[in-house]
């Protein structure tokens, strides 16, 4: 099993950047991607990015493209979501969840942490 937790969510403006950290630990050796999700109310959950566990290779969707960045500590199995340049509709709960090897999906998920941005 993995477990993640999140952490670094708050309540900013506009413009404002903000640093979320999902910290892995539990039997990470078996990590294919870990991703970072949101929700926002009322709508569907969301891809935002991912990051190839063992190869560094990063992914976004489009609409975080060139203002969100996904880093990763490996000594500490810590990885962060570098989000600058928030607007009102980056608003929704953050989730990184991992996809562990041969299976399909991503299975663990973490408790998640609130992002508001307000005008």
């Amino acid at each position: 099993q993995v477990q993640l937790v999140e952490s670094g969510g708050g309540l900013v403006q506009a413009g404002d950047s903000l640093r979320l950290s999902c910290a892995a630990s539990g039997s990470t050796s078996s990590i294919n991607y870990l991703g970072w999700f949101r929700r926002a109310p009322g709508k569907e959950r969301e891809f935002v990015g991912r990051l190839y566990w063992r190869g560094g290779a990063i992914g976004y969707a489009d609409s975080v493209k060139g203002r969100f960045t996904i880093s990763r500590d490996n000594a500490k199995n810590m990885v962060y979501l570098q989000m600058n340049s928030l607007k009102v509709d980056d608003t929704a709960v953050y989730y990184c969840a991992v996809q562990i090897q041969s299976t399909l999906g991503y299975t663990y998920w973490g408790q998640g942490t609130q992002v508001t941005v307000s005008s």
